[in-house]
């Protein structure tokens, strides 16, 4: 049985079927997520006996390290090797890569996780999308991309960490998998980081908000916009034809949070697309009345598409516009561009390790 993933009672069941009593169930799942110690072997406080029963019984499966592409603003790009094997309900799974970014600041680490291999959403201006869906993630599969390059730095760690499903895929298209891996990442006695501090951004898959919202226990919510209306939108994010934004923005309005809380709205500037002073108004008008809200402006980061960034005096016009509106709005450059860990740019691309390599 693979263990990595499973949730607290899922282990505590697990030991029973071994014989063992349930609370060593706890114990194993404090050594995954608070210890970050995943040798069967060397949990201390079980018993020999019962740790030579596990490493017969059950399985830790890790993702490989097949790159780490080191930028010089200090972010890392993980590319992780997924390894093949029976699903849940017995059926083959792919192997697979897949890419997190680690992000050290002076008060924080943010790590930028995927929840797919590849993407099915086809967003125009984003590289993942030439990749196609290659299959799901596990819970354990996008857990281990925190765990591990948490283990990794640990040395220089800061007490808080961030986490943003922003990598590859739309989360929403694997719900169960990544609310497993939520549970176990908000949960004081599992990973415990607090749900302020993790962020879900979805194309707008509006049935997926719509069954976040009833969830007890969730992360933020960010909604990937990058249009200022359905043309514009239905062009660049197809799936606004199945979701167009009449019904996206329902279910963002109608959507729970607390007192502090916003929704976030992240717009993709795309030089000469949707960057113009029109755009910035039209964007304002579609946040009117949706409560405790916020833009986040991203300039595009270059890759193999057809598109261009900004310039700066669009983008300064396009955030002075949100403001003038009482819009809270914010410029985010994305880091790691010069390894393609930029927003937009998670490919599998290999790069050069050149430190002074320009991207084309």
């Amino acid at each position: 049985m693979e263990l990595l993933g499973k949730s607290r009672e899922e282990l505590r069941t697990f030991c029973v079927e071994l014989g063992e009593p349930a609370y060593r169930g706890e114990q194993i799942y404090r050594s995954f997520y608070a210890e970050k110690n995943f040798d069967l072997a060397s949990i201390s406080n079980l018993p020999a006996a019962f740790r030579q029963k596990l490493v017969a019984r059950a399985t830790i499966t890790l993702p490989s390290v097949k790159h780490r592409y080191h930028s010089q603003d200090g972010s890392v790009r993980y590319l992780f090797g997924l390894r093949a094997g029976p699903d849940e309900h017995g059926r083959a799974r792919k192997p697979a890569s897949v890419e997190a970014v680690f992000m050290p600041s002076e008060n924080r680490q943010t790590i930028c996780i995927s929840t797919q291999a590849g993407c099915a959403v086809d967003c125009q201006f984003c590289m993942t999308a030439q990749l196609g869906l290659i299959r799901n993630l596990t819970p354990g599969e996008i857990l281990a991309q925190v765990l591990l390059p948490l283990s990794e730095h640990k040395e220089t760690l800061t007490p808080q960490t961030n986490v943003v499903l922003m990598g590859q895929g739309e989360p929403l298209l694997n719900y169960d998998s990544v609310m497993a891996a939520m549970q176990i990442l908000l949960d004081q006695s599992g990973m415990g980081l607090a749900a302020k501090h993790v962020t879900l951004s979805t194309s707008g898959i509006v049935p997926g908000i719509e069954k976040l919202a009833k969830e007890s226990r969730r992360p933020k919510l960010a909604i990937s916009l990058n249009a200022s209306s359905d043309a514009q939108r239905d062009v660049l994010m197809p799936i606004n034809k199945k979701y167009p934004l009449n019904k996206l923005l329902a279910s963002c309005r109608n959507f729970p949070r607390g007192s502090r809380e916003y929704i976030t709205f992240e717009y993709v500037l795309l030089g000469g697309v949707n960057d113009t002073a029109e755009d910035a108004r039209r964007v304002a008008r579609l946040m009117a009345d949706l409560g405790r809200v916020k833009v986040n402006l991203i300039p595009w980061n270059p890759g193999s598409l057809p598109y261009r960034e900004p310039t700066e005096q669009g983008i300064e016009t396009f955030h002075k516009i949100l403001l003038e509106r009482g819009i809270p709005a914010f410029t985010r450059y994305s880091r790691g561009r010069d390894v393609m860990a930029a927003c937009g740019q998670l490919s599998l691309k290999e790069v050069s390790e050149n430190p002074f390599a320009v991207l084309a």
